[in-house]
């Protein structure tokens, strides 16, 4: 299973359940999602067991709306 929290700047990070937020991150005040992750994708599922965390940006730029 896999914990989701997201913070005021529309980031979002996924870890393992039970695993600490990483100093990295810690920087911004993380809210954990109230929903339990089963399933993510492959890409997630690697950075997980690779460097221990996922993060990813969800910002809504000018580029992406054009």
């Amino acid at each position: 299973m896999f914990d989701v929290y997201r913070n005021d700047k529309r980031d979002f990070l996924v870890l393992s359940t039970g695993t600490a937020i990483p100093v990295v991150c810690s920087q911004n005040k993380w809210r954990k999602s109230r929903k339990r992750v089963l399933k993510v994708s492959d890409e997630i599922k690697a950075a997980v067991q690779g460097q221990g965390y996922y993060i990813r940006s969800l910002r809504v730029t000018k580029e992406r709306m054009i």
